[in-house]
């Protein structure tokens, strides 16, 4: 189990970007390829920071909502399980491998709103890769990282951002996509294998 660094308190979310950005530097003497895995609740942040990280490094970044299951595969076993709606086998096969052996990785987008793939992304193992979303931690895939963070947010704060984000999802996301993501944060202990817990709640 990881001793996480915690922070806390709500710090300026550009102080979060460059307390990342130095570890992700300090990460990469240790690493010959650097893969970061950025977990967490939904709103905290997570894409934000990852298209902060690209835009200050030159980076690969990879969303874990291309990697939804398809409707095909969804079995109520499978479905059952923390993290069941995830094809994780694919994203270990096609990104997280290869990428690890300093191979150029070739990975197939998933639109899970039309189920159809989208055409093949090629990602280089000479620059790091950033995999943001929910479940990029899980047990299958956590050991492949060169670090792991998971953003925090409160409750009240992120029912706020899910309405302003986009009030016709609202329910869904209460009923179902956010009972699923804190099953899996429980089931799976998410948080404390993390190397680092920021607060997201100042990603506005």
């Amino acid at each position: 189990t990881a001793t996480a660094i915690l922070i806390p308190i709500v710090m300026p979310f550009k102080i979060v970007f460059h307390l990342l950005l130095t570890l992700w530097v300090a990460t990469s003497y240790f690493y010959r390829y650097v893969l970061v895995a950025l977990d967490g609740r939904c709103t905290a942040g997570k894409t934000t920071l990852a298209g902060l990280l690209q835009g200050k490094r030159s980076c690969n970044v990879v969303h874990m909502d291309d990697f939804y299951l398809p409707f095909a595969k969804r079995t109520p076993e499978r479905m059952a399980q923390p993290g069941g709606n995830m094809d994780f086998e694919r994203l270990l096969s096609e990104v997280l491998l290869p990428l690890k052996s300093g191979a150029e990785a070739l990975y197939r987008p998933y639109n899970c709103h039309a189920d159809y793939f989208l055409p093949t992304q090629p990602l280089s193992a000479a620059i790091p890769t950033v995999i943001e979303g929910s479940y990029s931690c899980h047990p299958l895939l956590r050991e492949h990282y060169s670090l792991r963070v998971f953003l925090d947010i409160s409750p009240e704060l992120q029912t706020k951002r899910l309405m302003a984000r986009n009030p016709a999802a609202f329910e869904a996301f209460q009923t179902m996509w956010i009972p699923r993501e804190e099953a899996y944060f429980s089931a799976c202990q998410v948080r404390e294998h993390c190397d680092l817990v920021l607060n997201g709640s100042a990603a506005e």
